[in-house]
């Protein structure tokens, strides 16, 4: 299973990639493979603020729903259109064409996982 070194984690299985002031948010690899084939992706609108830990959309698949939580505070400056129509994205590509949310931050992330806490987690987790 891929846990790139690159990326932040959270224990609910979001990553997180700093670019400047700006952070891209998706799911793991581990959450899509635990969920299955993504059917829909429901996620917040351009504009919308976001609190750390609050719930920013949902994921449903084939064998479950699964709630999206922000993993850090700040506005959505875009979200990944491409979902709407091919959720298979985050499936087949959840690090790069699979990507979620674009935030601009209003705080430094606190809280997030290195990828080796993350693979700590993600062991407790598959057990």
């Amino acid at each position: 299973m891929s846990i790139p070194a690159d990326l932040l984690y959270t224990d609910t299985h979001e990553w997180v990639r700093i670019e400047g002031d700006e952070a891209v948010i998706g799911i793991t690899q581990f959450a899509q493979e635990q969920l299955g084939d993504l059917t829909f992706v429901d996620l917040p609108a351009v504009g919308d603020t976001l609190a750390t830990g609050q719930e920013m959309g949902s994921v449903e698949s084939v064998k479950a729903a699964s709630e999206l939580y922000s993993p850090l505070a700040g506005t959505v400056s875009a979200v990944n259109d491409a979902l709407s129509g091919a959720p298979e994205l985050v499936n087949q590509s959840p690090y790069t064409d699979g990507w979620m949310v674009r935030v601009k931050l209003s705080a430094t992330p606190e809280g997030l996982l290195s990828a080796a806490d993350y693979e700590a987690v993600v062991a407790r987790e598959a057990h």
